[in-house]
């Protein structure tokens, strides 16, 4: 028998904050970005922002080891995608991490449902969109993010490694900010799978053109791992993720009722 939860029961102000969020188009992302507004409007959207920010960190705050799996959203459950994204899930959550996907269908949902079918924590962090991406069934605990930067940050901030799985531009951003990350120093030690060696291998002449012209380091790619093997990813995170979560997670935090932790 399979294991579903309903989101929209778990997080009872799931319709609450989703109206909210729908109902304040004026202050949207694609709205910011258009330019200059007056400076009233620009404070208030700051303020906002910091308090998305704020219920994203506590949504967030304890969920201990974080493995984030990226992929296509269109990916159907007969593809074998899916079931090896469905079997990383479950292995990761049988390893002791909690598994944050975008939340929505396809390589998210087969990954929340890996977790889920091992009794693992299962973690949604989505975005409103024009074209509603509705929650899947296998959360555990969901927060809704009006702003893509927002849920970027959140998303490298709470997870030790990301397994990128077969996708489109959104996955193909989430990768190359990653890579960002690394080569610049601002995350250290940041293990990073890209699953599907057929899928991924035009990227490999890209890498290697970019290395002979010197525009990046051979060593910028040393913490990715080029796989097929769900046992080969999972031995990689486990050596890496692990390590990494002790090293900025010293510190053991004390959960307050007063602010519904």
């Amino acid at each position: 028998m399979e294991t579903t939860a309903n989101p929209k029961k778990i997080i009872p102000n799931y319709q609450k904050q989703k109206k909210i969020i729908e109902s304040d188009q004026t202050d949207s992302e694609k709205v910011f970005l258009e330019g200059p507004r007056s400076r009233f409007r620009e404070f208030i959207f700051a303020v906002k922002v910091l308090i998305e920010f704020i219920s994203g960190f506590r949504a967030l705050h304890f969920l201990g080891p974080c493995v984030a799996v990226f992929g296509s959203a269109r990916i159907p459950e007969s593809s074998e995608h899916y079931q090896n994204a469905r079997k990383i899930g479950g292995g990761l959550a049988d390893l002791g991490f909690t598994i944050i996907t975008g939340g929505g269908p396809g390589i998210m949902e087969a990954a929340n449902r890996g977790a889920k079918e091992r009794n693992g924590v299962s973690v949604g962090c989505n975005i409103t969109l024009p074209k509603e991406q509705q929650p899947n069934r296998f959360l555990d605990k969901w927060f809704l993010c009006k702003y893509f930067f927002v849920r970027k940050v959140l998303m490298f901030k709470y997870a030790d490694a990301f397994v990128i799985m077969p996708g489109g531009i959104g996955t193909m951003d989430e990768f190359f900010e990653a890579l960002t990350l690394i080569q610049t120093r601002t995350i250290i030690n940041f293990p990073i799978v890209l699953f599907g060696k057929a899928f991924w291998e035009p990227l490999n002449p890209l890498f290697k053109s970019m290395i002979a012209e010197k525009t990046i380091a051979p060593e910028d790619l040393n913490l990715i791992l080029f796989t097929d093997s769900v046992e080969e990813a999972l031995l990689y995170i486990k050596e890496l993720a692990f390590k990494k979560h002790e090293q900025k997670r010293r510190a053991t935090f004390k959960r307050f009722k007063i602010l519904g932790e």
